[in-house]
Parts: C-alpha cells; structure tokens; sequence
C-alpha cells in the first residue's frame, strides 16, 4: 500500500460521484430512499478526515516495512544486468535523473556514470549504495558528476564501508575526486564524530581515484572473476578524453555509449553485444528549442541549443550503430529534449525503428534489463 493512498481513495470517491451513469443510479436511489445515500457518504469522508492521523502514521509504518525492506541484488539471478539510475540531461525533467546506469555481474555492482538524482534513484530502485564495487566515469561533464557526492557518502554510511568508493575514469579523474573528497572532507569528519567509527568508519568516506590510459581505440580497465569490462574511446569534442563501456560477464555482453557523436569505434568494439544504452538528441526538436530561444531574445540559450547538436548522436544515428553491431536491444538514454509525456516517443525517434532490426526502447528511469547468464533472452521490468 502507498503512502499516497488517502488522496487517490478521496479522488476516487470524487471521479465515481462525478461519473454520469453513478449520478444517474444515485439520483433514482435519492427518489427512493430520500438522503440516506447522501448521509452514509458524508459521513465516510468525515471518518476518513478524522482518522488521518492513525491511518497516516498506519500507511508511514506499511511504507518502512516495504521500502527498507526490499534488496533488489538479492534477488537477482546470476547474469549480466543495467538498470536505468538516470535517463535525463542537463535541460530540466522532473520524471528523469541525470546520466546514471547500474551494472550487475554476478556478485559485482558498479555505476556508469552519476548525474544528479542518480543515488536517490538507486534507492528507490532497491538497491544499497554501500554494495557498491565501484563507479565508472564516461567523462568528466558535469551532468555526469554532479551525483557523486551523495553517492560516496550513502556507500560509506549504508554499508560502514572501511575504504573510499573506487572510482574508474581515463586520465584527469584525479583531479575531479581530489575535488569531490575536498568538498566532502568536513562533512565526513561531522559524520564520524556524530555517528562513530563502527557506522562511519574515518578510513571510508569519500572516493578512490583509479585512472586508466587510453593507449588505442579501446582497453581493458577491470578483470575479475568471469566480468571484463573495456573503455573504448567515443568522438565528443572538444571534450577529451570520452569513452564508453563494454561489459562482458558468462556470454553476456552490454554496451554504453557515454556521450558521443555517431561512432565507428563504438560499432567496432559493441560488435556482438547483445544490448547497447545509447545516448540520443532529436536534432529537429531541438532546433525547434533554438528557434523560440532566438525569437525570445536568449542568445545565450539559443547558442547552447545550437552547439549541442554536433557532438551528440540522434536516434537514427543510434539505431544505425546498434544496427551496424549487431546489437538485440537498444536502449536510448541521455535524452535531449525533455520529453514529459510517452507520446512523445514517436515524434522523437523520427525514423529511428525503421534503421534497426531488433527491439528499440526509450529508456525511462527505473527500467531494469536482464540479460541471463548462458541464454540469449533480454528480460525487461520497472522497479521505480
């Protein structure tokens, strides 16, 4: 039962009442037996507005049961999965969080990426931040940042973990965690002295830096147990370095793009993996945006909107790559414009499903896709 319960069961009672075939019968039975209809109503929504305080606190108590009771980790089977921590983009979506995917191998979990509202996401997705193995940066723009803080904190504090939360990046993510741990320092010291060391550990707050060269066109960054997981570089200029990510886990393989433009070397290093996310932008929505923008007299936001358009992939340029690597499933995340409503959807994949042979998805955030250990099947649900 959801905390939201009192107002839907009061609107309910509302849209019933205002429906005409419930007018009708309440009209006839009016004739038949005067007010009485009337009365046992009013006094229903009397009972129910003078017992808001024990339902309410009844409802409170059902929702910890459900909510702290929940691990989604736990219950997964052995294979290769992503969840969608963050379908968003910088432009304002309140139903999206920024760039965020949850990888799961086996026993390992690790986050691509942590834009804001990612680590809230995880939460209500099921899953603990302090049974984190790591984050993985696509680069270093600050939509996909911008969630770090919260995260590092809820893998110390959910988990007493005694060390920083690893995070993998190519080059120059030294310097973005030296920030973050800076930023955090006189928090975490607020934490430990208020909660002690058995909950937040002096040793675990913050993060680990752990970069990577780009020697070639793709490298491995993790081996362990049966996951590998490869960074391949991904054209995002002027933004250097760029890179996606190929996980590989008992037969199972997914790709994501990070940010990027249409890219050949994501084509050659996702040749075979059964799902790509891929990163997406409606070049003639956003036109549009840039259009009104000028007519409104912003230039600064009109020069954005133009600018965006040449280091992004559209949806038919995503389709064509999952296409051109054999992909299954493409799922589309990142996604620029914000688009409020499902119906949407069509307008902004344009001719999108016609360039690809398998399933196309616009990726919301909750969605978790599974992809079974030994088996060709794609399972898909929403835990959001």
């Amino acid at each position: 039962m959801s905390f939201c319960i009192l107002p839907r069961v009061l609107q309910l009672l509302f849209d019933i009442y205002s429906a005409t075939s419930f007018r009708r019968m309440t009209e006839d039975a009016l004739k038949k037996v005067g007010i009485g209809l009337v009365a046992v109503v009013g006094l229903a929504l009397v009972a129910v507005f003078a017992l808001q305080k024990p339902i309410g606190f009844w409802l409170f108590q059902r929702g910890i049961e459900q909510n702290l009771g929940g691990n989604t980790l736990a219950g997964i089977e052995d294979g290769l999965h992503v969840g969608l921590c963050g379908t968003g983009s910088p432009m304002p979506n309140i139903d999206r969080a920024g760039p965020c995917n949850i990888v799961i191998a086996g026993d390992q979990a690790f986050v691509v990426d942590i834009g804001e509202g990612g680590g809230r996401n995880l939460a209500l997705m099921g899953f603990n931040a302090g049974d984190l193995d790591g984050v993985f940066l696509t680069h270093f723009h600050s939509d996909h940042i911008d969630g770090l803080g919260p995260l590092q904190l809820f893998h110390w504090t959910r988990g007493s973990n005694t060390a920083p939360l690893p995070v993998y990046g190519p080059s120059g993510v030294e310097a973005v965690i030296d920030g973050f741990n800076a930023a955090y320092a006189t928090d975490d010291a607020y934490r430990t002295a208020h909660h002690g060391e058995d909950v937040a550990p002096s040793s675990g707050g913050g993060s680990e830096a752990r970069p990577f060269e780009m020697t070639g066109d793709s490298v491995i960054v993790l081996e362990r147990g049966d996951l590998r997981v490869a960074a391949f570089k991904v054209p995002h200029d002027p933004v250097d370095p760029a890179v996606g990510y190929r996980f590989d886990y008992k037969g199972r393989s997914l790709c994501i793009s990070g940010d990027t433009e249409k890219s050949a070397n994501l084509e050659r290093v996702c040749e075979g993996a059964d799902l790509i996310v891929h990163e997406a932008l409606q070049m003639e929505m956003v036109s549009e945006l840039q259009a009104m923008l000028t007519a409104q007299g912003v230039e600064s936001g009109a020069k954005i909107m133009f600018d965006i358009r040449d280091y992004h992939a559209s949806p038919q340029d995503a389709a064509e790559s999952a296409q051109a690597a054999g992909a299954q499933m493409l799922v589309l995340s990142h996604l620029i414009p914000p688009l409020p409503s499902a119906y949407l959807y069509p307008a902004f994949l344009g001719d999108a499903p016609d360039r690809f042979d398998g399933t196309l998805v616009v990726g919301e955030d909750g969605m978790l896709f599974s992809l079974p250990a030994s088996s060709d099947a794609i399972k898909r649900r929403e835990l959001m």
